[in-house]
């Protein structure tokens, strides 16, 4: 998949920015030349615009930050933090979450209840809930989450199996545009159509966004 090879690249460069390392002139000439993904409208629509993943879409939003993260992943949980301070910070960003359960079967356990949670209309607070839990997760710390985030559990449990098939069909697409993306972790993140791994300050990613912004 070229988009992300010509991401990885990009990224790299954007990074020497991000981090100051004064290649500000030749990062933004690499990103000019090489980072946005020109003809792969489709696979960005496939990242931004999956109807079954959360988001946070502001109006008037220009630039989005499709994030691929994992509820046991302490990096992720930094990456949380530094989003939300964003969110807070600029009202013209969109956020797609995307979860991507490599840790384990709790991780998987926790992406589902994520997205079931939509059925409630409190993914939102229950994301924050499971990002704020310190350590490892199991089945009661989940369940923990939920009650904090004000889910009714009982409903969590029914809409977990009367949405199987749609959740886990969420979740396979997830996972195959990271396998083929050729992510080797979280988290990551596609800001507009440049490709950024790892975790990020919140002064990074307003960097990053602000670079997306940048007429080419």
């Amino acid at each position: 998949m070229r988009i992300l090879q010509a991401g990885r690249l990009s990224l790299a460069a954007a990074l020497a920015v991000l981090l100051g390392t004064g290649l500000a002139t030749s990062a933004q000439a690499a990103l000019a030349a090489e980072g946005k993904v020109a003809g792969n409208g489709a696979l960005l629509a496939a990242l931004q615009n999956d109807p079954a993943m959360p988001s946070v879409a502001p109006a008037g939003y220009d630039v989005t930050i499709v994030v691929f993260s994992d509820y046991q992943c302490p990096y992720c949980r930094k990456l949380h933090a530094s989003l939300q301070q964003l969110l807070r910070q600029d009202r013209k960003v969109r956020v797609v979450y995307r979860d991507w359960p490599i840790f384990g079967a709790a991780s998987v356990e926790a992406a589902r209840s994520a997205l079931a949670s939509r059925y409630q209309g409190k993914h939102a607070a229950f994301n924050d809930a499971l990002m704020a839990t310190s350590g490892r997760l199991d089945s009661q710390a989940i369940a923990a989450a939920a009650q904090r985030a004000g889910l009714d559990v009982k409903r969590l449990k029914a809409d977990l199996a009367l949405h199987k098939g749609d959740i886990d069909a969420a979740l396979a697409r997830t996972g195959r545009l990271a396998e083929g993306m050729n992510l080797t972790g979280t988290p990551a993140m596609v800001i507009g159509s440049y490709l950024l791994p790892g975790a990020a300050t919140a002064e990074m990613l307003g960097k990053a966004v602000a670079m997306v912004r940048k007429p080419s």
